[in-house]
């Protein structure tokens, strides 16, 4: 028997895609595996709208709470986690519902993709290096080994310059040569939430309301006595870095709330662009006037394309 097609849902923060997720996974029959960074650690719960237990309709999440807040998320840690708890439900004759907005998990999971190796020297010394001769003059490095690289990495992106030029040093090839193909690994089929712009401004900037209304702060005080300004990726999340200057009163509750939502704005538009350059995805509107038909317009979709993935 052929193992049960993987279904993803992905796009933008707040455009609804744990919901539909849910929906999904009642409807065929299937578990939920996450693909959002940041919900991998545990405790941080209110500033990535992550759904509490008594919010998952007794449907099992996996890659969720995995990660302790010092500990530094990987994504060749999340492929072989993710990709072993797909198996595992595929196994059971279940239907694997991938979901989350975070670009390269979602393709660690779902694509063909060698990651390559790390080395915690090479990256200090690498980064130590960046922090002495500038982003621009390790743009530089890595534009005359590998041009393909440096072509597809922004300039000022110094954390991506850096990891290219560790794969470079590490294994003499390229980092070009490593970049994901558009391949699934299995037969696969992924829906993309849309909502327009202005829409997800306004949802975006009621979730980071929220957040705050919720009780951030107090989920941050607590997280930070658990080391949470040890974990150099927990502690520069969307909300919980700004929810830290409150806490150290270099932002105040204002500040904190409008620069969290001028980032997560921004962040959208890179989900955007990320996501919109894969042409397999099957994009679905995911507007307020349109959520009603939403669950029976992906379920065709998978309907549809689930025969060949």
């Amino acid at each position: 028997m052929a193992a049960p097609v993987i279904v993803a849902v992905v796009g933008p923060t707040a455009t609804g895609k744990s919901d539909l997720a849910l929906d999904l996974a009642e409807v065929l029959g299937g578990e939920v595996v996450n693909a959002d960074a940041s919900q991998l650690y545990r405790g941080m719960d209110i500033g990535t709208a992550k759904l509490a237990p008594e919010e998952r309709r007794g449907i099992p999440h996996h890659q969720l709470d995995v990660l302790e807040v010092t500990d530094e998320a990987s994504v060749a840690a999340y492929q072989s986690a993710s990709r072993s708890d797909i198996t595992e439900i595929a196994r059971r004759d279940l239907r694997p519902v991938v979901v989350g907005g975070s670009g390269l998990y979602v393709r660690a999971a779902l694509d063909v993709l060698d990651i390559p190796p790390t080395d915690p020297a090479v990256r200090a010394r690498l980064e130590a290096q960046a922090d002495a001769l500038g982003v621009e003059a390790m743009a530089e490095r890595l534009r005359a080994l590998d041009p393909v690289a440096m072509e597809q990495i922004q300039p000022n992106n110094v954390r991506r310059i850096v990891r290219a030029l560790e794969v470079v040093e590490l294994t003499g090839r390229p980092f070009s040569a490593t970049m994901p193909r558009r391949e699934f690994v299995g037969p696969t089929v992924v829906v993309g939430l849309r909502v327009g712009r202005p829409e997800l401004d306004a949802r975006i900037g009621a979730r980071v309301e929220h957040m705050w209304q919720a009780g951030l702060l107090d989920e941050v005080r607590t997280l930070d006595q658990l080391g949470l300004r040890q974990g150099r990726t927990a502690s520069r999340a969307l909300g919980y870095a700004q929810a830290l200057a409150q806490l150290d009163g270099t932002l105040d509750e204002e500040q904190a709330k409008e620069q969290t939502a001028t980032l997560t704005r921004r962040f959208a538009r890179r989900q955007e662009s990320w996501f919109n350059a894969d042409p397999r995805i099957h994009w679905l509107d995911a507007s307020a006037g349109a959520r009603d038909g939403l669950l029976a317009r992906a379920l065709e979709v998978v309907r549809d394309n689930g025969s060949h993935g």
